[in-house]
């Protein structure tokens, strides 16, 4: 007998045998429970964050599947456009192969996928190892055909329902990936900056209600000058 326990093996053969006899699909019976999984993003693997949230729910789900409800525990990943690609430029950049505008846009789109399958497979392995007990024939990828639809049609409707919003926030430019990112995706630091004032003299002899002839427009970054002065003009 070994000195320590070890679960690897009797784990998996059980796991193994609870997925293929279909223990996870719904059983068409009973009052509907349904959790949808918040997806992972596929560019990498779960951490404590996932465990215990995903031990959570898994909890859950068991504990309705044995009150005789009809239990789904719905199972997927998310694409994570932004970081996907800056993942699969730094592997394409240490393997000395083309570059994503030298080799164009479909052969990079193969490599994503190339990637999503093997980043996306570490995690179901992760979960798996975990003993989630999610329906693994529903598995969806926020990118499958008429997936992306459904998305849009609900946040539209959501939006016309006035349960969420549109919020006014500043945009993050990547001037290297030509696209936008999210403040989760900016490295933030703090610089001492200096304020410069613009004077605009006002035309044709008009003054403002305190009987100046210009008007000042202050800015941290005089390249944005122009910007700065339609926006205060308008």
């Amino acid at each position: 007998m070994d000195k320590t326990f070890n679960p690897h093996n009797i784990e998996q053969e059980i796991y193994k045998n609870w997925e293929d006899s279909g223990q996870f699909k719904p059983s068409g019976e009973g009052e509907p429970y349904c959790i949808m999984i918040p997806p992972p993003n596929v560019t990498g693997s779960l951490h404590m964050g996932h465990a215990f949230q995903q031990t959570i729910m898994d909890s859950l789900t068991r504990y309705k599947r044995m009150c005789g409800n009809n239990t789904l525990w719905q199972v997927g990943t998310d694409h994570a456009g932004i970081a996907t690609q800056m993942v699969v430029e730094r592997k394409l950049a240490a393997e000395n192969q083309p570059t994503r505008k030298e080799m164009g846009r479909d052969a990079f789109i193969e490599k994503i996928w190339d990637w999503k399958a093997e980043s996306g497979n570490t995690i179901t392995n992760q979960m798996r190892r975990l003993g989630t007990s999610v329906d693994w024939d529903r598995e969806r990828f926020t990118m499958d055909d008429g997936l992306s639809n459904a998305v849009q049609e609900v946040f539209v409707q959501l939006y016309s329902e006035d349960l969420i919003y549109r919020g006014k926030r500043l945009v993050n430019w990547d001037p290297k990936l030509h696209t936008a990112i999210s403040d989760l995706e900016v490295e933030n630091k703090d610089k001492k900056g200096h304020m410069w004032h613009f004077r605009y003299p006002l035309a044709d002899g008009v003054k403002t209600s305190d009987g100046k002839d210009y008007l000042i427009v202050a800015t941290t970054r005089p390249e944005t000058v122009l910007g700065d002065t339609g926006v205060a003009v308008n």
